[in-house]
């Protein structure tokens, strides 16, 4: 019996020196349009995403990356299948870059901030942190509704309280040598720009794993 109680014990204590390593590993959720799945770029893994996955390699290798962006995708669009995502990938963190086709297709801003917020609810009810990451449509689409459309992103940041990259294409977007012969899209020079400037709001979100 002593023996028995003996043998408990040490199996506990290796539990205990196992936990703490084991509650370091952590997914982060990317849902996003053609920008995060890398539309146009011959090598995805030059993509802002891949880039960011192989940032996290050199400094915090225990967070891998699920990128569940889909060229096309609006927010309604994730909306409708966020809660598939949560279950099945159980991220820490969720990047959240939705919205440039909602604003191209002439959503209602109010709609974009009711499928974003609906969003930020579901991540936030599964124990995840939400990244949002604001988008902007060329001007014209006309002063009134550009400025409704790229006030969402804020707005919704503020209320929520949710950590915010104002621009994705910040430095990006309007410079030529930078951006895809759409006009729309980023080409491969433009990559690292984007995966910075997530980075750096990111890196707080990444101090305590899910």
């Amino acid at each position: 019996m002593i023996g028995i109680v003996s043998r408990i014990r040490w199996l506990l204590c290796f539990v205990v020196m196992l936990a703490p390593g084991l509650s370091l590993a952590g997914t982060i959720l990317v849902l996003g349009d053609s920008i995060s799945a890398g539309y146009g770029l011959e090598n995805l893994e030059r993509g802002w995403v891949g880039l960011l996955q192989q940032r996290l390699q050199q400094t915090h290798a225990d967070w891998s990356i699920v990128n569940a962006s889909i060229s096309g995708d609006t927010s309604a669009g994730g909306l409708a299948r966020v809660d598939d995502l949560l279950q099945r990938h159980a991220p820490g963190v969720v990047i959240l870059e939705l919205g440039g086709n909602d604003g191209l297709r002439g959503l209602p801003p109010a709609r974009l901030k009711e499928n974003l917020t609906g969003i930020i609810a579901r991540c936030r009810a599964a124990g995840a942190k939400v990244l949002l990451v604001g988008m902007r449509i060329p001007p014209n689409y006309g002063r009134r509704y550009t400025e409704l459309f790229e006030g969402v992103f804020p707005q919704v940041a503020a209320e929520q309280k949710a950590d915010f990259v104002p621009f994705l294409l910040d430095g990006v977007g309007g410079n030529r040598s930078l951006m895809q012969g759409d006009g729309l899209h980023p080409n491969g020079e433009a990559q690292p720009v984007m995966m910075d400037l997530v980075w750096q709001k990111l890196v707080p979100l990444l101090k305590a794993p899910k």
